[in-house]
Parts: C-alpha cells; structure tokens; sequence
C-alpha cells in the first residue's frame, strides 16, 4: 500500500448563479511534505464544519482501487476528485474497518466512519443522480481521526494496524448509515467502537429513543 497524493482545496463556488455557496471539495495534489494536524489537513479549505471536518473526520481517504472501478463504470477519476485528503494505493476502502490504524511516515490515523454522500458531491461530478450511485457501489472511502501527527509526502508507503476489537466494515457501516431504524443491539455495538463523534452523538441520541 502505498499514498499516491495527499490532496487540498481551496473555497470554490460550484454554481456560479451562488457566488456566496462555497466548498472545498475540489482538491488537487500537491508537492512536498503537507502537515497533518488533528483536526486536519494544513492548507485544506473546511467550510460546512456542521457536516465536515472536526478531530473524529479530519482526514478522508480514498483509493486507487475504488477509483479503478469507477473509471470502468465511465466516471470521472484521479487523485481529489472525490474530495479526498489522501490517495491511497493497494486497498478497498470498503474493506477497511473502524478502529483500523494506519501508519505512513510516522502519521498515524485511524478508521472512524464511512463517507455519506451528500449534494455537494453530486454537483462537483455534474451528475444530479451521483449521490444514489454513489450510495448503491459500496465504495465510500475512510473518514480519519489523526492520532499521531506529522508530515506526509507522496510515494511513502502506507502500513495497516488492524484493529483487535470487533471488526465491523466500512461497507458493514456504509449500509447500517442509510438505515432508517436500528437495532438496540446495532446501536450498541457501533457505540463500542472508536466511531467519529458525529456518529457517536447520532447513535446515543437513537439510543435514547428506544
């Protein structure tokens, strides 16, 4: 596994009619060592900080691997396009599980939740429709939290530390996050795991319900 790009954006309006209705979704690589720090990347625009960002989403990755995929279905790909912080080679994201750790160049991060699909993204793909296809192909890349910070370069390698606990997928999470209602016994078992704290808050309050 290696990190093919770290990528950052810059605030962008997508529909030019809104001039005032910016994002930072539309990343590009960049050159040379990048810093990350716990609540994200250094240079790297958040600007819908309710949805985005904070220590629990600080870092989203994704991969090659679902990349390929996707430029098979015809869609656009390459490093960012998906608004990734980080590129990652040699892996599935759905095969990732929560509480997983990865280390590169001494950077340790780890696994906190799937990546839900949202408008923005289906504005940045042109495609009114990405949203369900984006939820329908299983591929929803890595949410991180940044347990060890440092500095990051592509073309260093990435090593997985996997997680000892009960090991629940990204693609496990993708599905149990479009579920309208969830068990006491699903609820329970995400709340032991190192979730992110929106999806911690989300499930005690579903919890509290029953």
């Amino acid at each position: 596994m290696r990190l093919v790009s770290v990528n950052i954006g810059q605030p962008r309006a997508l529909d030019a009619a809104k001039p005032r209705k910016r994002t930072g979704i539309c990343k590009q690589p960049i050159t040379g060592p990048v810093g990350i720090h716990r609540i994200g990347v250094e240079g790297d625009a958040v600007l819908n900080a309710k949805h985005h960002g904070g220590a629990g989403q600080a870092v989203y990755l994704y991969t090659t691997d679902d990349y390929d995929w996707w430029a098979q279905q015809g869609v656009e790909t390459g490093p960012g396009v998906f608004g990734e912080n980080l590129t990652v080679s040699g892996m599935e994201s759905a095969a990732l599980c929560i509480g997983d750790r990865l280390e590169i160049g001494g950077v340790v991060l780890e696994v906190t939740s799937c990546r839900i699909p949202c408008a923005t993204l289906a504005q940045r793909m042109g495609d009114p429709g990405f949203v369900k296809k984006f939820r329908d192909c299983g591929r929803p890349g890595a949410y991180l939290r940044v347990l060890g910070e440092g500095r990051l370069e592509a073309g260093q390698a990435v090593s997985l530390d996997a997680y000892a606990g009960d090991r629940l997928t990204l693609g496990e999470h993708f599905t149990i996050s479009f579920q309208k209602t969830r068990s006491r016994e699903t609820i329970e078992r995400l709340l032991a795991l190192p979730i992110a704290e929106r999806d911690r808050d989300d499930n005690l309050k579903r919890l509290a319900a029953l």
